[in-house]
């Protein structure tokens, strides 16, 4: 039986996510860096064994913080349709089904979807880049339900936050690497695969990796 968890997604509008942040590029040097829409990738010994060798996608980032969902965690024993079940959603016999992913150690409880840029919630959807968005409302468990909501979704519980100018700090400790999104790393990689695949297009070797080794 799966474990219970208490899922909490907004079903009324006026309880944005996070606020729309436009994309300038970055410069970890000058601290100047917008990495929304960017990876993520944790270097070895970052001491935080819930960040081991995690992949983490970037939904916002601003002076005011950032936010981003873990994306190669997936839960043991929790699936799409065990929501449903808590959420009393009734699905379609052909309704899409996939494993939860842990999104991070913030907010466990409320569900988060990534999924491909083009749906749209009536009530939210954050879009982070040209390939991904975000919706955090119930709506969209019932469009998945009935068959009619983004084809490539990847279900979060929780996510990753950090206050102003504490990320920047991390990577300049070297705790992060950074890397584009791709579309299909991100839906189409096998999570276990995700961090090696990251870091391969970075051009490095797990192997040779090191935990003071410098920013690529």
């Amino acid at each position: 039986m799966p474990k219970a968890y208490s899922i909490r997604l907004h079903s009324c509008a006026g309880a944005p996510i996070v606020g729309g942040v436009e994309e300038t590029g970055y410069d970890v040097l000058s601290q100047k860096i917008d990495l929304t829409g960017k990876l993520l990738i944790a270097m070895p010994g970052m001491g935080d064994p819930r960040f081991d060798r995690s992949v983490i996608l970037m939904c916002a980032h601003s002076d005011e913080g950032a936010m981003g969902l873990l994306i190669n965690k997936p839960t043991n024993d929790l699936r799409l349709t065990d929501l449903f079940e808590q959420l009393t959603i009734t699905p379609a016999p052909d309704a899409l089904d996939c494993r939860v992913h842990f999104g991070g150690p913030v907010e466990h409880g409320r569900g988060f979807v990534l999924h491909e840029r083009g749906y749209h919630s009536a009530i939210s959807t954050l879009d982070i880049s040209d390939d991904f968005a975000m919706t955090a409302t119930l709506d969209i468990l019932e469009d998945l339900a009935e068959g009619r909501g983004p084809s490539r979704v990847m279900i979060a519980l929780g996510y990753a936050g950090w206050g102003p100018g504490q990320l920047e700090g991390e990577i300049a400790q070297n705790g992060w690497l950074t890397c584009e999104a791709d579309y299909r790393l991100v839906f189409e990689t096998d999570d276990a695969g995700k961090w090696e695949h990251a870091l391969k297009k970075l051009g490095i070797s797990p192997l040779t990796l090191s935990a003071e080794a410098g920013r690529a």
